[in-house]
């Protein structure tokens, strides 16, 4: 049995030596080598889902020595908060201009891309940050600095990814416009579907008092709020849902343009015939950094629980709202609405850097951190 302190050295990186595997040749594209079997021995489903989990583990100890890297995870942040203004600004002017849909695909599209290059440069930025650390420091902004050689590249794998964002939501609208009321609870992101409904209740509901904030003196319509919380943060989930799917399906794109300077179409082909060898790895990865934020996401019930439902959609347009949230209560909601986002995008930026650890070693043949540590010698 393996006693604690040999847990811990292993996980603050104090083990002298890291779990190596033999290498041996495998042709995708380019001839490199690929790990096979893991230290322990295991080749098999097992053992893959310990190099998935040691990679998320590796990911983690990286971020934690490197403190520069949570740049990333603030600066991908703000790109949300940026696509929920526009989102809220595209439903102003579908409202107020009413757009044809030629243009309103357009600025659609042009939302999308802008928001997806941000990201694929940001995440260009850190996988630059983390392969070209010097001793035990990563300096993120030198790794956006490195990004601006590949800008081109960059732009064009984020037009494609945005057509395919665009894409992949007229089929999940198609889709799920066809359920039978019996399935609509499938359709988790639909305005009037649970999830909505969960995060407009209070404590988490900002928009507080909907009979004040509903009609705006002298303007008469509806409040510029209420176009940003909850309909643009609505939108903006969405968008963000397909697109984190779309960065699972390519991880390794932005890897091998940014470290092999690959063109897109070798760097596409490269990234499906990697993760076609370490889907597993890739799959329980995920699924690791997924159930953290869910357990996070998840103590709303245990507040929920404390303070008592209360939706103020229920009073309205009666205009008498049985019971106001209190000052506590307030903000409580925005730093839970600060504790989960924030918990969110640090796992994206695990999911970065664990994403680059299996890349490299399909490279090499070195593996991530197995999740059975080496005895110290």
């Amino acid at each position: 049995m393996t006693r604690v302190s040999e847990v811990e050295h292993w996980w603050l990186g104090l083990c002298p030596k890291a779990p190596v595997a033999r290498a041996s040749q495998t042709s995708f594209g380019d001839q490199q080598p690929f790990f096979e079997g893991s230290p322990d021995g295991g080749a098999g489903g097992s053992g893959m889902i310990r190099r998935g989990i040691g990679a998320a583990l590796s990911g983690t100890k990286t971020l934690i020595h490197n403190p520069q890297l949570l740049w990333f995870t603030l600066l991908a942040g703000l790109v949300l908060v940026g696509n929920t203004l526009g989102q809220a600004a595209l439903t102003y002017v579908g409202r107020t201009v009413q757009p044809d849909i030629i243009v309103s695909y357009a600025l659609d599209f042009l939302l999308e891309f802008a928001t997806l290059l941000c990201l694929v440069f940001l995440l260009a930025g850190l996988i630059l940050s983390v392969s070209s650390k010097k001793e035990s420091s990563a300096s993120f902004f030198d790794g956006l600095a490195g990004a601006k050689k590949y800008v081109k590249t960059l732009f064009l794998w984020s037009v494609v990814l945005a057509l395919a964002g665009m894409l992949l939501y007229r089929i999940w609208v198609f889709f799920f416009t066809g359920l039978s009321p019996e399935l609509r609870f499938l359709n988790m992101f639909d305005p009037f579907s649970y999830l909505p409904g969960i995060l407009e209740q209070f404590p988490f509901n900002l928009t507080l008092d909907p009979y004040i904030f509903t009609e705006v003196p002298g303007y008469g319509g509806r409040s510029l709020l209420l176009l940003i919380y909850p309909m643009g943060f609505m939108w903006a989930l969405i968008y963000s849902a397909i697109n984190l799917l779309l960065f699972i399906v390519t991880p390794f794109v932005v890897p091998f343009i940014v470290l092999e300077q690959k063109s897109l179409m070798q760097a596409v082909v490269g990234s499906f015939a990697v993760m076609k060898k370490i889907w597993v790895e890739m799959a329980s990865c995920v699924v690791v950094l997924g159930v953290v934020v869910s357990g996070v996401f998840l103590t709303y019930l245990l507040i929920q629980a404390a303070h008592g439902y209360n939706d103020p959609w229920t009073t309205w347009p009666a205009g008498m709202v049985t019971s106001y949230p209190t000052g506590p209560w307030i903000a409580l909601g925005l730093l839970y609405y600060l504790a989960v986002f924030t918990v969110a995008f640090v796992m994206a930026t695990v999911g970065g850097i664990a994403a680059l650890d299996l890349y490299r070693s399909v490279k090499t043949g070195q593996l991530p951190l197995s999740t059975k540590p080496e005895p110290r010698s």
